[in-house]
């Protein structure tokens, strides 16, 4: 049976909870700092960025683990689908210790070579080497989220989620400004959150009474998966750099415009999220219970459902578009790059939201080297040689858009193949 609007939303609403608070805490983590002055709000920055890497590790390792554990959720067999949630917990935990070494170690040398100035590098390497502590914790939150999202127990991520972001809200003012720590204070916070977020998805575990020991063939297995999703990540990452370079190029209004739109983008980019974890969860349950008739209308559902929530953000950032740029900048040259900006934004919108769905069914059902693979191409065939060729043109922020948009559509059209041929939905507990 083809699940109902509300079984989705009751999947997608809290998993758009749980994305949105992150970047919230963030906003208030910015907030309190700032009030420290200009040098502490920069090193915040430039430490933050660096550990920005351990939150994309752990969406890689989330996503591939939600599809795995759905899929012996549908089989009938939860007690498997906890233990791909005790195999993820294992690769966050070594993935987070050899993360922490590196902070400890490479600290100094990163921190100086991104702020290029002594006095802001000083402060963000003892930021840092504090706030390192806590990536193994983090690694542990995203691994529970993924396996209980398999389970399609989405409460419980919630609350744990909410209740650790809300402690740190609490702590960081008050260690920042009544204890006197500063920027220390902050990190402390951080690792505090990040600690009893972990520890509450390590409890979720040990309740359901299932080995805790490493395996080695399933570890292998979802290795396999995440490096396929790694190098998929890792692709999006250098069309978004190399975006980024070519902007620069028409100088600082454009480039500032197009951090703008792309934030924006982003931003969206999260929301639409939801949904795919929704597909993640629904095609992997349903193809664990070896139903390959409701995988594909779920898909078909999903991709619906992903089209009509980017039209409605389309229709709400253009019924914004005279008043949301100014929010950003008052910079008239800024504002005018943006005005070329904001079409390419809004006509992308119903694209991503059908793209970023189908995206969450081949993610459910183990599709990884599809996406893998769909990603490369489409960077090196459509959006790398679009955005060059803007340059050499000369056609502006326009050009660097008119790219991303290719990515896109590029996208869009082979999702919609591999939907329609049916290859990508393989029945089965496990998919390696």
């Amino acid at each position: 049976m083809t699940p109902s609007l509300r079984r989705i939303a009751a999947l997608a609403l809290p998993a758009l909870v749980v994305l949105a608070a992150e970047p919230l805490y963030l906003l208030v983590d910015t907030a309190v700092v700032g009030h420290l002055g200009r040098v502490p709000l920069a090193a915040l920055a430039i430490g933050g960025t660096i550990l920005a890497v351990t939150a994309w590790l752990g969406n890689v390792l989330a996503y591939g683990t939600t599809g795995r554990a759905a899929r012996s959720f549908g089989a009938g067999s939860r007690r498997t689908a906890v233990e791909e949630g005790v195999q993820a917990s294992w690769l966050a935990l070594a993935a987070g210790l050899v993360f922490v070494v590196c902070a400890q170690l490479f600290a100094g040398p990163v921190t100086r070579a991104l702020s290029g100035d002594p006095e802001i590098a000083e402060h963000a390497e003892l930021w840092l080497r504090i706030a390192s502590l806590g990536i193994p914790f983090v690694l542990l939150v995203f691994a529970g989220n993924g396996w209980m999202r398999g389970v399609q127990d989405t409460r419980r991520p919630l609350r744990y989620v909410l209740g650790a972001n809300v402690l740190s809200a609490i702590l960081c003012p008050l260690l920042v400004y009544p204890a006197g720590l500063g920027l220390v204070g902050s990190a402390l916070a951080n690792v505090a959150a990040q600690v009893v977020g972990g520890a509450l998805f390590i409890r979720a575990l040990v309740a359901e009474r299932v080995p805790l020991a490493p395996r080695l063939v399933m570890l292998r297995q979802q290795l396999v998966l995440g490096r396929d999703l790694l190098v998929r990540g890792l692709a999006f990452q250098l069309c978004f750099l190399s975006a980024a370079a070519v902007a620069a190029r028409f100088g600082a209004a454009a480039v500032a415009a197009h951090q703008v739109g792309l934030q924006l983008w982003m931003f969206c980019a999260y929301a639409l999220d939801a949904i795919a974890i929704a597909a993640q969860s629904l095609i992997g349950a349903a193809l664990g219970a070896g139903d390959v008739l409701t995988a594909r209308r779920t898909a078909i559902r999903i991709g619906q459902i992903g089209l009509g929530c980017g039209v409605i953000f389309g229709i709400f950032v253009l019924a914004l578009a005279p008043v949301l740029p100014h929010l950003f900048s008052d910079d008239t040259d800024v504002l005018g790059q943006l005005a070329i900006v904001w079409p390419w934004f809004i006509g992308m919108l119903p694209l991503n939201g059908v793209v970023f769905a189908l995206d969450g069914v081949l993610v459910g059902a183990g599709d990884a080297r599809y996406l893998r693979n769909l990603t490369i191409v489409a960077a090196l065939g459509g959006f790398l040689p679009a955005i060059w060729l803007a340059l050499w043109l000369d056609l502006g922020i326009g050009g660097v858009w008119a790219g991303l948009t290719l990515f896109i559509v590029l996208r869009l059209g082979a999702l919609l193949l591999r939907l329609r041929d049916g290859s990508w939905a393989v029945p089965g507990a496990a998919r390696a």
